[in-house]
């Protein structure tokens, strides 16, 4: 099961928070909390604060256990920026961005062995059926070749 927690409109570039999502991705949480807590970013603390949110929300909305949760995605998507404008020469005026961005933050809780092992079971059994019945053909085109080298008309 996957618990989603996202900070909206967070005042800095993506560019910037993708290269914090970057490091954690795929981690697992407690992993995650130490590599940001460790990183001199303004975009580590954004994103930890998401990812304590999504602890929390797994913890106490599902029941999930924290030790065994690992960041399953995490993105930092574009949002609108902030449009000021500063007056130039000439009486011009240039437009300035103020980017921002979304963060959002998805946690799972590791698969127990026994599912697992049951998805690989069915798709070993296909495996046996497809090649079962490939061998099954092959039989059959080696019998008809070698029931007519046999009965040969020339010999």
């Amino acid at each position: 099961m996957e618990v989603k927690a996202q900070a909206k409109y967070v005042r800095i570039p993506t560019k910037k928070a993708k290269i914090v999502t970057d490091l954690v991705r795929g981690k697992p949480v407690k992993e995650a909390l130490a590599i940001l807590s460790f990183t001199p970013n303004y975009g580590a603390r954004v994103t930890e604060e998401v990812l304590k949110s999504a602890i929390a929300n797994a913890k106490n909305n599902y029941k999930l256990d924290p030790e065994s949760l690992y960041i399953s995605r995490i993105f930092a998507d574009r949002a609108t920026p902030f449009k000021r404008f500063r007056a130039q020469a000439r009486g011009r005026g240039t437009q300035i961005l103020h980017r921002q961005s979304h963060v959002t933050v998805y946690v799972s809780s590791r698969e127990p062995a026994k599912t697992e092992s049951k998805t690989k079971v069915k798709m070993q059994e296909k495996e046996e059926v497809k090649t079962g019945s490939k061998q099954a053909k092959r039989t059959k085109k080696e019998e008809a070749t070698s029931g007519s080298k046999g009965t040969s008309k020339r010999a």
